[in-house]
């Protein structure tokens, strides 16, 4: 890659050609997640050219128009590489009309819906306050009586919806239906024993979820660093990192690793238009990484949730002598009572789910204004890396 300075008379040819060319500060040059970058000079304009890519781009030091291209962004037709995760009682349409407007991609959680109508409902209300595109959620969960699943993917490819975020068990007929149907389908796994499976089974897009995650992080206790590591060298299909990401460094952290984009839960709950009680808002705020916990441990279905008495008092159960049985903790656990902890705002009323990125979470911004600071803060610390590989010294 040569770069060079633009004369003064040059930058303002280019600038009267703004107009008719794309600018942006990374460009993905195939289906891997490798990133051609900008060098970090204090020329307003550089001119960048390759030797099999003859094109000028244009890298302007202020342009708010500069995107992060990688193979998400290309299928998915957005502008930033953010997935906000299906979050039970989250995701609802006023939290992910404003994620998709403001350039990432906003999901709907299904299942927060009490029915296949309800969702339809939801899904109609969602396009009322944004024509961008935006996903649903599905996850199959273990249940004595499950929902109806099939209703649900049913009603949602009906009412148009292309993008679908798939996790759990069995996800097979799920997937092979949505596949048929034309969709695009980002399945959340936690090994990369089950990415490689649910790679055969046709997805388009893996979300590698690290142990770091909310939610139902699975049994092996494998950080993000490895497991995506790992999947750079072995997944065939673009994955997103998921799991601990909550700012910009965590954000350029998963790029480097070969990562198309990031998946965060946690952080979109702590936003303006989040439809949770603001005392939990503000109790995100306060915490730090030390405040979850694990459940369920014992009983192979593991889930880190916020550390509270309640979620204590369920830990304490499955340590006494002989454990716990689900029907010990049934009332302590109920979905009920998480979703009045989310209408109510009395962070100890029940179980919630909180990442460890909690302790990364300073402040309540709009969802515009934080995926723009996420942009921001990519392109900065992307930038200050380019100046680490110098040419070596002779000495």
């Amino acid at each position: 890659m040569i770069v060079e300075r633009k004369s003064h008379r040059t930058r303002i040819r280019q600038l009267a050609a703004l107009h008719r060319l794309q600018p942006t500060l990374l460009r993905q040059v195939n289906t891997s997640s490798a990133l051609h970058l900008s060098p970090a000079l204090p020329a307003k304009y550089i001119r960048v050219r390759r030797a099999n890519d003859p094109r000028i781009r244009l890298l302007s030091a202020s342009a708010p128009s500069r995107m992060i291209v990688t193979p998400l962004t290309k299928l998915l037709g957005i502008r930033v590489p953010v997935v906000q995760g299906g979050m039970q009682w989250v995701g609802v349409p006023q939290l992910v009309a404003a994620v998709s407007e403001a350039g990432g991609l906003g999901v709907l959680t299904a299942l927060t819906q009490p029915s296949p109508e309800a969702l339809r409902t939801a899904i109609r209300e969602t396009r009322k306050l944004t024509s961008k595109p935006f996903g649903v959620n599905i996850t199959l969960l273990p249940s004595i009586n499950p929902p109806d699943y099939e209703g649900y993917a049913r009603a949602a490819v009906e009412e148009g919806i292309r993008i679908f975020e798939t996790a759990g068990n069995n996800p097979g007929p799920l997937i092979k239906y949505f596949k048929s149907q034309g969709c695009v389908v980002l399945h959340k796994c936690t090994t990369i024993r089950h990415a490689k499976s649910a790679e055969r089974l046709g997805v388009d897009v893996l979300s590698i979820d690290g142990f770091e995650c909310a939610g139902h992080p699975g049994e092996e206790d494998i950080g993000g660093l490895v497991l995506l590591a790992r999947a750079v060298k072995e997944l065939k299909v673009p994955f997103i990192a998921s799991g601990g990401i909550a700012d910009g460094r965590g954000f350029a952290a998963a790029l480097a690793l070969g990562a198309a984009g990031v998946n965060m839960g946690t952080r979109f709950m702590a936003t303006v238009e989040s439809p949770i009680h603001q005392n939990i808002k503000d109790k995100i705020v306060a915490s730090t990484e030390t405040d979850t916990v694990h459940i369920f441990r014992t009983l192979r279905n593991t889930a880190r949730v916020f550390k509270n008495k309640i979620s204590m008092e369920v830990v304490a159960l499955e340590r006494r002598p002989g454990g716990a049985k689900f029907e010990d903790l049934r009332e302590l656990v109920s979905g009920a009572r998480g979703r009045q902890v989310y209408e109510l705002g009395d962070p100890e009323y029940g179980i919630w789910s909180a990442g460890i990125a909690v302790g990364l979470i300073n402040d309540i911004p709009t969802c515009k204004e934080l995926i723009t600071t996420l942009e921001r803060d990519v392109e900065e610390i992307i930038g200050q890396m380019t100046g680490l590989v110098q040419a070596s010294s002779k000495l």
